[in-house]
């Protein structure tokens, strides 16, 4: 059933401030340029008197092998790095880590699924995904999926799980244990001497090696500039990100036929057109249109959702996101992260500028299926320096932490970040990078990706896209207090 404008309204009158939500409608707030001074004075007063006591876990401590600073107390490990680190076959670790998610493996083992966003024609890089007999899409595709292996002992272990894929860039674990591995293109067969449509979404099963052979596209969740995706476990829905512009991109929603059960595998036995997919549209607390979510400009701004059917979801002739006029659904700038938590969806538009209708350098929502509502959590002001170390912009990956809060990778201008914004919506840092790829005089860093902590919440991976670095971070976690 659709949430018609006319419910919301009448709804938020009896509530006052808007609907009323599971959890502090405040929660994970930010302030514009995130991180205020009085938390770095906090921080490096408590540090003075010999530990940290406040929000966080205290300044960065810049890094002598230049690769990642972190507060006192914490280290690092190298899991895999690209042209350095080998497959199990024996080629280097593919290039451009981006989408990841840990789980849960046999004896003891942690498995991690790993992206690896390549775009274009496979021959333009260093360290494609190697095209793994039985596992291959499109063999002139560079990109695809590597299943990572960390053993008890630190050893670690990886081979290919798809190969011949193109832009593979975020994605989304599921509550049955797999990876949903997302093409951020739209390129045709023809393009970049590709032999096969790009756009879609693969399951790839991180234990089962058989599962992944011949590699299938679900085509019932579309073909579009895919970011994310999550699976809500309780209705079985799918909601699925678009980082496009010219126009902005959508939120999408997949709902399954009826009678349809998830499972591993199940996925790719649907039928093309099987189920509805639908983009999300908005309105806020008076029944009016919200055309663009850089609209919102407040921090617990709570927007009503309901789902317009995609005419044409394979884009045969016309984008889907292109499918739609004015008026008929909500757009947003770089919709990128997702991840499912506390009964719904985290979603990111990592920025907003002069295709928007308001600037900003990040927002992050919160998705409440039960109520169909979009609530604004996390905003951060346009930074007016990224040079200087500080403030944050850019959030992308996004995951929730099992110490409260979020834990968010940077993907902005300048320095590069993963940081972390409690419940209350103080923000912190945990890590930068400082892997310069560019020159002592015009330096440059990649930005982090493929955040998502160990099952037991002891380890926190990340990744440094380029030249693609995975991390285990490890260190003194504690519960973040609401500030």
């Amino acid at each position: 059933m659709s949430l018609t404008r006319r419910d919301f309204t009448r709804k938020s009158a009896i509530t006052g401030a808007g609907v009323a939500l599971a959890g502090s409608v405040g929660a994970l707030a930010t302030a514009p340029n995130a991180l205020a001074a009085t938390d770095i004075d906090n921080d490096e007063a408590e540090s003075a008197r010999g530990g940290h006591h406040g929000v966080g876990y205290g300044p960065l401590v810049s890094d002598p092998n230049g690769i990642l600073a972190l507060p006192a107390g914490f280290a690092y490990k190298i899991i895999t790095y690209s042209g350095r680190t080998k497959l199990e076959s024996g080629e280097f670790t593919p290039s451009n880590h981006d989408g990841t998610a840990t789980f849960e493996g046999p004896r003891g083992t942690t498995l991690l699924v790993n992206n690896h966003e390549l775009a274009g024609a496979r021959a333009q890089w260093p360290h494609p995904v190697p095209l793994t007999e039985g596992l291959v899409y499109d063999p002139a595709a560079a990109g695809g999926c590597t299943v990572v292996e960390v053993r008890r002992g630190g050893e670690v272990a990886e081979w290919v799980g798809i190969a011949g894929t193109a832009t593979n860039c975020a994605g989304g674990s599921t509550p049955w244990g797999t990876w949903l591995t997302c093409e951020e293109t739209e390129d045709k067969a023809g393009k970049n001497g590709f032999t096969k449509d790009h756009g879609y979404v693969f399951e790839v099963d991180p234990e089962d090696h058989r599962a992944n052979r011949d590699p299938k596209p679900i085509k019932a969740l579309g073909r579009y500039a895919h970011e994310a995706v999550v699976i809500d476990p309780k209705r079985g829905h799918a909601l699925l990100t678009e980082d496009a512009a010219g126009p902005n991109g959508l939120l999408y929603r997949w709902t399954p036929p009826e009678g349809f059960r998830h499972g591993r595998g199940k996925l790719r036995t649907l039928a093309d057109d099987a189920g509805v997919l639908q983009a999300f549209k908005c309105f806020d607390s008076g029944g009016k249109f919200v055309d663009d979510l850089s609209r919102a400009t407040k921090i617990g701004t709570v927007y009503g959702v309901d789902w317009v059917d995609v005419p044409d979801r394979d884009a045969k002739q016309v984008s889907t996101r292109k499918q739609f006029k004015d008026g008929q659904i909500t757009r947003a700038r770089k919709l990128e992260g997702m991840w499912w938590g506390d009964g719904g969806a985290y979603i990111v538009s990592s920025y907003a500028r002069e295709e928007s209708p308001v600037q900003h350098d990040g927002q992050v929502w919160f998705y409440d299926p039960k109520r169909r509502t979009l609530t604004l959590k996390v905003l951060l002001g346009v930074n007016p320096d990224p040079a200087k170390d500080g403030a944050f912009d850019g959030p992308d990956n996004i995951t929730v932490s099992p110490y409260g809060g979020l834990v968010i990778a940077e993907d902005g201008e300048g320095v590069q970040h993963l940081f972390g914004a409690t419940e209350s919506g103080r923000t912190y840092p945990i890590a930068r990078n400082e892997l310069n790829i560019g020159t002592e005089a015009e330096p440059e860093y990649s930005e982090f990706t493929g955040v998502t902590f160990s099952p037991d919440g002891k380890t926190l991976f990340a990744n440094i896209q380029t030249p693609g670095i995975m991390l285990a971070i490890t260190g003194p976690w504690k519960r973040q207090k609401r500030g």
